[in-house]
């Protein structure tokens, strides 16, 4: 199975290719007035209209660092009980995808809590990567926002 890979902070984690729709270079964003800090703003892919959350506030509690190699990537985000909806990710350093087997994955066997979205580790020539999990990646209240009907 393919995985975009990226790094915050020194960790690496992967998004299942799957789900990707495309990878694109930084963009000027349109903010969204009084949204929660993870939602960066939202840009035009296309004609349609696309909400952005910054991986970073998420995932480490801080804005994104924009590199060269910060990136938008545009996937297809459905929670468990929502139709698919087009959604950007902003995350740092992702310069590589990965060829890893879900089996490679294990449970670390530590809670994560309020993250969900953190999934199994896999170790492969670089060291580790974590599974981020798209479907338990946005809480409740900010699914609202980014998509109301």
């Amino acid at each position: 199975m393919l995985f975009l890979a990226f790094e915050l902070d020194g960790n690496r984690y992967a998004l299942d290719s799957r789900q990707l729709i495309e990878v694109l270079p930084w963009l000027n964003l349109r903010p969204i007035s009084k949204a929660p800090a993870c939602i960066a703003g939202m840009f035009d892919y296309h004609g349609l209209p696309v909400p952005v959350v910054d991986l970073s506030v998420i995932i480490a509690g801080r804005a994104a660092h924009f590199r060269m190699n910060t990136r938008v990537v545009v996937v297809n985000y459905a929670a468990a009980d929502d139709a698919p909806r087009t959604l950007g990710l902003i995350v740092e350093r992702a310069t590589s995808t990965v060829r890893l087997e879900p089996a490679q994955f294990k449970e670390t066997g530590v809670s994560s809590g309020e993250m969900p979205y953190l999934g199994p580790i896999a170790r492969d020539a670089e060291g580790l990567i974590q599974w981020v999990t798209l479907p338990q990646l946005l809480p409740l209240a900010v699914r609202n926002v980014l998509f109301q009907n």
